[in-house]
């Protein structure tokens, strides 16, 4: 999955704030934002589409994924990379330099008991 850069995520989430929006409805809108020019926000938009993550019809852009659908990507391509797909792996290695809280264990023993129950 692409990796979108610093600021293509603050246009994407206002493109997730906003969707529907009219592409020169957005170009005003990163103006006010983002102080961009309207060749700025075309560039972004048309970046987007090309990823799969934008679609620009007919002048009306909106999401083809949505940020939750794009954060589970990247966070699955975190775990590939930095652990080689394992996620205990990663879990061990984020329990040793920070403790969790019993809140913490709770909610992460009720996802396992739901993944176990077919509930997630």
């Amino acid at each position: 999955m692409y990796q979108m850069t610093e600021a293509e995520e603050r246009f994407a989430d206002y493109v997730w704030e906003h969707e529907p929006v009219g592409s020169g409805e957005l170009v005003k809108l990163c103006g006010e934002a983002f102080g961009w020019k309207k060749s700025t926000t075309y560039t972004f938009i048309k970046k987007l589409c090309e990823q799969g993550i934008l679609k620009n019809e007919k002048a009306i852009v909106t999401s083809l994924i949505t940020k939750e659908e794009y954060l589970q990507g990247q966070g699955e391509a975190f775990v590939e990379k930095a652990f080689r797909g394992s996620l205990p792996k990663m879990i061990a290695a984020f329990m040793e330099r920070k403790r969790l809280t019993p809140e913490q264990v709770a909610e992460i023993e009720q996802m396992i008991e739901d993944y176990k129950e077919g509930r997630l």
